[in-house]
């Protein structure tokens, strides 16, 4: 059976994934703060999507655009003028939130108090792109915006990797950042928050083939959902109707999953056209054209763009990993997550700490372990069923424990977290064994 979103976010807060931002303060609605083993797990992520679209590619091509840029760069693109979701204000107890979150047309009730229509503003486009002010000046001259999304930050860099590296077409730009919304009601924990990830990238086509290289980043999108461990009954595509697509988009399907909450958009992959590049090009007159090398023709490509959202994608991996299994004293929770993308590759115990020469042992069994796996744990404290427990609570998939047999027959205990089996497994052999597990 699926958690329940407070089980997974009691979870995360005891386990030290996800903590709630300035919490001795009363927290920020809408931020979190990433824990010890969230920062590894959202780390693992990040790079495991940087190898399979980026660097394990050749014809894609890594940026790390800033988070300021100049305010003409909103405006050429049209967020200055309409970035933002449909406000609705209760006269009765003051709340607001998103109108378009009811389903068609506004809703009949305050969501927060009840109150009937007549309490309720019509509603009323709210941008959401946070502002803020460059230099010492507070003046509407020096506005400028942290960036509600990431793409644009390609799109304006589009000219310097022409000039600088050359790319055939069809090739990519890839980035992976934060973006910033000042969302009117953040809910449902890192599902929708101010503060978020994106792991994006803008594919240059030639407009005659965007359906063919649609298709084709549809399949890689689909191929790495199944890689994270993300099960086929789990997520779902959907075609976006042309009422619901952005202005710029002529085709796009939604990537849903099965959240807790109900079933919402996990990731998206949009046909542009050459919507961004025109606009920048007439924004700032900068040439955007792409020059074929066999014919010289001049042209402006156009655009395939598949986006992942970060957080999402931790939520969606604690949520799919959960699992409660056996009964009674026998009952554990324990995070099934792929290997490859568990905070803790290894945790390794002695029996008892109470015994040097265990610990001794044990912690020349870490030691060399630690140099091979970065992501191996330390773990003495209470009994061996306790630790076990915590660790399937963090998804660790081998438990390493060094006990009495261990200091005559130089060998150790290798638990596997899903099957619970233990092996032992000679301690000069330990490594070679574990590297076939990653």
């Amino acid at each position: 059976m699926a958690p329940d979103l407070d089980t997974i976010v009691s979870l995360a807060k005891r386990r030290g994934f996800v903590f709630p931002s300035s919490e001795i303060y009363g927290g920020l609605a809408g931020a979190w703060d990433y824990g010890p083993f969230g920062s590894e797990l959202k780390y693992n992520i990040e790079h495991l999507w940087w190898k399979r679209f980026v660097s394990g590619r050749e014809d894609m091509y890594g940026i790390n655009s800033s988070i300021l840029m100049n305010p003409k760069v909103w405006e050429s693109a049209g967020h200055v003028q309409g970035f933002g979701d449909p406000l609705m204000t209760c006269a009765n107890c003051k709340n607001s939130f998103r109108a378009d979150e009811y389903g068609d047309g506004a809703p009949a009730l305050c969501s927060f108090c009840g109150a009937d229509t007549k309490s309720l503003s019509t509603p009323r486009v709210f941008n959401t792109m946070f502002a803020t002010h460059v230099g010492v000046s507070k003046d509407e001259e020096h506005i400028t915006y942290l960036r509600p999304e990431t793409a644009q930050g390609m799109f304006v860099n589009f000219k310097n990797i022409l000039d600088s590296l050359h790319p055939k077409l069809p090739f990519g730009m890839a980035q992976i950042g934060k973006a910033f919304r000042n969302e009117i009601a953040p809910r449902d924990f890192l599902f929708r928050a101010r503060e978020f990830g994106q792991m994006e990238i803008e594919y240059f086509v030639k407009e005659a083939e965007w359906e063919k290289w649609f298709e084709y980043w549809r399949g890689e999108m689909v191929g790495w959902i199944e890689e994270i461990g993300i099960s086929k009954n789990r997520f779902h595509e959907r075609e976006v109707s042309d009422t619901d697509r952005a202005h710029y988009s002529k085709r796009t399907i939604d990537f849903d999953y099965d959240f807790p909450f109900g079933r919402k958009e996990l990731y998206g992959l949009a046909y542009r056209g050459d919507y961004d590049l025109r606009k920048h090009e007439t924004g700032s007159g900068a040439d955007m054209r792409f020059t074929d090398p066999e014919t010289g023709e001049k042209f402006v490509p156009h655009v395939i763009e598949p986006t992942f959202g970060v957080d999402r994608t931790v939520l969606a991996i604690l949520c799919e990993a959960y699992a409660e299994e056996g009964s009674g004293e026998e009952k554990r929770v324990v995070l099934h997550f792929k290997p490859k993308l568990a905070p803790v590759k290894i945790a390794v115990f002695p029996l008892l700490r109470n015994k040097p020469e265990l610990v001794t042992g044990a912690r020349e069994v870490f030691q060399a372990l630690k140099g091979m796996f970065p992501s191996t744990l330390w773990d003495d404290n209470g009994n061996i069923g306790k630790r076990y427990r915590r660790q399937d609570e963090l998804g660790t998939p081998y438990c390493v424990t060094f006990d009495f047999e261990s200091i005559e027959d130089k060998a150790v205990t290798v638990r596997d977290r899903d099957t619970m089996e233990q092996e032992r497994i000679k301690v000069e052999e330990l490594p070679a064994y574990l590297s076939e597990k990653f």
